[in-house]
């Protein structure tokens, strides 16, 4: 867990870290001006950003395109203070002692911007939320 002094570690994860945990990354960095840090992952890392997410995300000022997805490792994981799951089932780790958070969201795999936006808007909205609770908000 965090200890004094230190700022919360936030792991986003889904299974292919192109979507949904992309978009939950940038929100949450551009919200959290640095109060907290994020990292996202995937089990089954794609090849690329989600383009729709891309741009959805840039309609709001948040550029993810430089993101990559990328593998969570149990390392990762276990550094975390809290893991907020999004459509990855029993492929996402469980470590006790962590405060894990699922959020059920429409993947945006295969979808237009105009579907993908409101997913993003949610996953703002819970950001919000997270920082919040954890005093970064």
């Amino acid at each position: 867990m965090t200890e004094p002094g230190t700022v919360p570690l936030v792991l986003f994860l889904c299974v292919h870290n192109a979507g949904r945990s992309q978009m939950a990354l940038g929100w949450f960095n551009h919200l959290a001006d640095g109060r907290a840090v994020a990292r996202s992952g995937g089990s089954e890392p794609g090849e690329r950003v989600n383009p729709a997410a891309v741009a959805a995300m840039a309609e709001v000022g948040i550029d993810i395109s430089g993101e990559l997805p990328k593998r969570w490792t149990d390392e990762i994981v276990r550094d975390a203070d809290v893991v907020v799951t999004m459509g990855c089932g029993d492929a996402c780790p469980v470590f006790p002692g962590k405060r894990y958070e699922d959020w059920v969201l429409a993947d945006p795999f295969g979808k237009s911007v105009e579907e993908v936006r409101p997913t993003r808007d949610e996953i703002g909205r819970r950001v919000q939320e997270l920082l919040a609770s954890l005093g970064a908000g």
